[in-house]
């Protein structure tokens, strides 16, 4: 029997924080995130990444860390071509308009996963979506514990917390449920906008590594203006998160952390007085980045 080749594909979930909303890069008019295949010619896996997302994207790059490498055999449902493995990469920047050649296009993570978005309650996508699980626990009765656990893990339901870190086994389960298009099931608003093969999950991957990381590392600053204030900064973690923190909490933590310093600048945001500018400490950063520091996720 001849084996189908595998291709080895180099795929980008870039992502930056606009007007308070937590946008990723896409390409096909939303529909893809950018990727391409791997190369000879290219130098690394990193150098091939920076490759295909200037070429579709137009964008320029900045942090850059590997994901995950994707290659369950059911990825996807065209395996004419043969076997794909995917190397993603997670990157975080600032939004420029992107003038490349693959569709290019800035999409709020939300719209692929509205159940995320807990910063007012809980939303009626996620309402809609606990009662469709509800009925699939239903459909077989010797594993409907078992199922309706998982349920009320992943969603914070019947008592059980709201983790905000779970986005992905919350769409694996939306999908083990059959709910979503890429099931090959009819499209429904409630489950969020679908992508191509599996681009979604490696979304959601990316979504899960940054919400966790920004607890202990501060790469949130690499999506920060040069100078914010402090209400700016709460903003994004909240944006990044899906949740509303306690504002007091907050500021206390970040100042017992030593991340950032005044500029002696100030702004006036919308609305209140004159607020004190910030930005954060190269050195602070760069000691932190060893030894390990958090952004505090303190929830009202």
């Amino acid at each position: 029997m001849n084996a189908s080749p595998a291709h080895a594909e180099l795929i980008a979930v870039l992502t930056a924080v606009t007007g308070e909303e937590p946008r990723v890069m896409t390409v096909r008019s939303g529909d893809a995130l950018p990727s391409g295949p791997f190369e000879l010619g290219h130098r690394s896996l990193q150098a091939g990444l920076r490759e295909w997302v200037g070429e579709q994207t137009g964008h320029p790059l900045g942090y850059l860390e590997q994901l995950y490498t994707f290659a369950d055999r059911d990825r996807t449902n065209d395996e004419a071509e043969g076997r794909t493995i995917s190397i993603s990469y997670l990157g975080l920047v600032r939004e420029q308009a992107a003038p490349g050649v693959g569709k290019p296009g800035w999409h709020c993570w939300y719209e692929y996963f509205p159940w995320e978005d807990q910063r007012k309650g809980a939303s009626g996508s996620l309402l809609a979506i606990a009662e469709r699980l509800h009925a699939w626990a239903e459909t077989e009765p010797s594993r409907r514990e078992h199922r309706q656990r998982r349920i009320n893990f992943a969603f914070g339901l019947d008592g059980a917390p709201w983790n905000e870190d779970l986005t992905l086994q919350r769409y694996e389960l939306i999908y083990e449920a059959g709910l979503v298009t890429e099931a090959a099931t009819s499209p429904n608003s409630t489950t969020g906008r679908p992508m191509v093969a599996d681009h979604r999950r490696i979304l959601a991957t990316g979504i899960a590594r940054l919400r966790a990381k920004i607890k202990y590392r501060p790469v949130v600053f690499e999506l920060m203006p040069e100078k914010f204030t402090l209400l700016q900064l709460q903003r994004t973690v909240e944006a990044l998160a899906g949740l509303t923190l306690h504002k007091p909490n907050f500021r206390r933590l970040i100042d017992q952390q030593e991340l950032i310093e005044e500029t002696g600048d100030m702004a006036t945001e919308t609305g209140g007085r004159p607020a004190k500018l910030f930005r954060y400490r190269h050195a602070v950063l760069e000691e932190r980045a060893l030894s390990g520091s958090k952004l505090p996720l303190s929830r009202n």
